[in-house]
């Protein structure tokens, strides 16, 4: 059970530190700005820096953990390609303009696996002897 409320925690943290960032992110910042949220923009030095990371990598170790543990292998891979294609964004690739769309699909990855968590989630597998 923490580990479903860390997933949903972590990919919330990425979508609200993303919305602060109106400047590195412009379609997230005229979404945040149509929900009222554009307040958001005056932490984006914080959001980016620190907030985004470290969800970012709060998501992909709970995502690694819950693939170990459940050991199927589509949802452990697909959990864990959102988080570290916003990591990869946000250091080594942030210089090349294509990495701002590699940024979106991780994003909207992380939420689509948050609900596919909770619309069909994994029954626990037990061992028979």
């Amino acid at each position: 059970m923490i580990n479903k409320i860390l997933d949903k925690v972590s990919s919330g943290g990425v979508w609200l530190a993303a919305l602060s960032c109106t400047g590195c992110f412009p379609a997230l910042g005229s979404l945040a700005s149509a929900l009222g949220l554009g307040f958001l923009s005056h932490f984006e030095g914080i959001a980016v820096n620190t907030l985004l990371p470290i969800f970012a990598t709060l998501a992909l170790l709970v995502n690694l953990y819950n693939w170990y543990k459940n050991q199927n292998h589509a949802r452990g891979i697909l959990g864990v390609i959102g988080p570290i294609a916003v990591l990869l964004t946000l250091y080594p690739l942030w210089q090349y303009e294509w990495s701002t769309y590699l940024f979106y699909v991780g994003i909207c990855l992380m939420i689509v696996m948050s609900v596919l968590d909770i619309v069909k989630p994994l029954k626990e597998q037990t061992c028979k002897v």
